[in-house]
């Protein structure tokens, strides 16, 4: 109640912003979420790799950033709204072929790294169909976040910032601080900036 997109918390000196309202509703294998609102900090939280080396392989749910990375972040954001952020289910990939998702699973998510769609609207550099490979681009998240499409200096920090899409066998995408879209080598140090909703 009395709440809009782009209103925002100011906890721990973090801007959390509102960037939709029930953006997953409906969505999931079987886990279908509460009424929800989907949060991004205003800023990257801090700075990571997406894995030590210049590889995808195991896609976004085996880098380091999904296993090791995004630790602190959860940490901070769990903290910051205790009791109230929201286990929901996304769709991820696991697997990865000639620099193609080939693979997906399920997952449960609480605090993840936002992707192109997410992001711009649409895929920018996400791999397409050649005729031939068809990549595993399935995702609940097919829409822009209102925020952005409402606001578009919300998705220009003047900051880079890792997505989470494989985009090649040694990349994954990020927002360059330029405002441009782009993918970097993933031992690239960038800045760690995900959703997550509460309820």
């Amino acid at each position: 109640e009395d709440l809009y997109i782009g209103d925002y918390w100011t906890i721990g000196g973090i801007n959390y912003r509102i960037a939709a309202f029930d953006y997953y509703w409906n969505c999931g294998d079987n886990a279908i979420p509460p009424h929800h609102a989907v949060i991004v900090p205003e800023k990257n939280l801090y700075n990571a790799v997406m894995n030590t080396t210049d590889t995808t392989t195991g896609g976004y749910v085996g880098s380091q950033m999904y296993t090791t990375n995004l630790a602190q972040a959860k940490t901070t954001i769990k903290a910051a709204f205790v009791g109230h952020v929201v286990n929901h289910r996304i769709y991820l990939v696991n697997a990865v072929a000639n620099g193609y998702s080939s693979g997906g699973a399920w997952v449960d998510s609480e605090v993840d790294l936002m992707n192109e769609q997410m992001v711009y609207g649409s895929g920018i550099f996400s791999p397409v169909s050649t005729g031939s490979a068809v990549p595993a681009n399935y995702r609940v998240e097919k829409n822009q976040l209102p925020l952005f499409a409402m606001n578009p200096a919300m998705l220009n920090t003047r900051e880079n910032y890792w997505l989470r899409d494989v985009i090649t066998a040694s990349g994954f995408a990020y927002v360059n601080d330029a405002g441009f879209a782009n993918y970097h080598s993933a031992s690239y140090s960038l800045g760690v900036r995900p959703a997550f909703c509460i309820s």
